[in-house]
């Protein structure tokens, strides 16, 4: 039990890779509490989690996450863990096509909403230490030919550098802050870029290792990062990707 003791928030934890990490940090005894703005999901998601609370909000509301860090304050009595995993993925398309609207939303969830998470679970961090976890991207370490989707790759990358700034700002805090980067991972949100067998075998083929990712394959190594097995380790940036990145 890695984590027993231990109370974790994990965004964006009503799907994906986000799911995945609140079902094994549970499994490691911690207590979670999941968050998103789709209630339906974030309740169906709970009922598989065991020692886990749903709190339905909105990365874009300050309120919103603010009432998250109070309400899981309240109902566990402090913050050991932060998982900076909510994300959104835009429409492919050019930069000269990406009207200014869809640039805002993405940069305000991927980039800006881990600014709000972050900044409010800090204070209580500053206390006690504990660890924050970024959800980044492989095309945040990268460019990708004909990978169009420019917003998400410069959130992606900013997160990247937020990562190594956070870790020197707060070492002195006992807080540890981590980067992993994911390639292709099978989700809701790579669903439609892999509906078909040539869509699929040009993403496969995009991962040396011969295979794209799977949820748990993250959630693994986010297990490690915010464990006492990774200790000594803070400000790193990995690399989830079957290779990809090397090519």
């Amino acid at each position: 039990m890695k984590l027993s003791g231990k109370v974790a928030i994990v965004t964006g934890g009503s799907r994906g890779i986000g799911k995945s990490t609140a079902i094994l940090l549970a499994q490691h005894g911690a207590d979670v509490v999941i968050t998103s703005k789709d209630k339906t999901n974030l309740e169906n998601a709970v009922k598989e989690i065991k020692n886990a609370i749903a709190i339905v909000g909105d990365i874009r509301k300050r309120t919103d996450v603010e009432n998250v860090v109070k309400s899981t304050l309240e109902h566990f009595g402090k913050i050991d863990i932060l998982v900076n995993n909510a994300g959104i993925f835009p429409k492919v398309k050019p930069l000269h096509e990406i009207s200014e609207e869809e640039w805002n939303e993405v940069i305000d969830v991927n980039l800006t909403g881990q600014f709000r998470f972050t900044k409010a679970v800090i204070p209580h961090l500053m206390k006690t230490g504990g660890c924050i976890v970024n959800v980044s991207s492989n095309a945040g370490l990268k460019s990708f030919e004909n990978f169009e989707a420019d917003a998400y790759t410069a959130s992606k990358g900013a997160l990247v550098l937020l990562t190594k700034a956070w870790a020197i700002e707060y070492a002195k805090y006992k807080i540890r802050v981590n980067c992993v980067c994911p390639g292709i991972v099978e989700t809701d949100m790579t669903q439609p870029y892999l509906g078909n067998e040539i869509d699929r075998s040009m993403a496969v083929a995009e991962h040396p290792i011969g295979r794209i990712g799977v949820p748990e394959d993250v959630a693994k190594a986010i297990l490690y990062l915010v464990s006492e097995d990774s200790s000594w380790i803070t400000g790193a940036i990995l690399p989830i990707d079957g290779g990809s990145i090397t090519k």
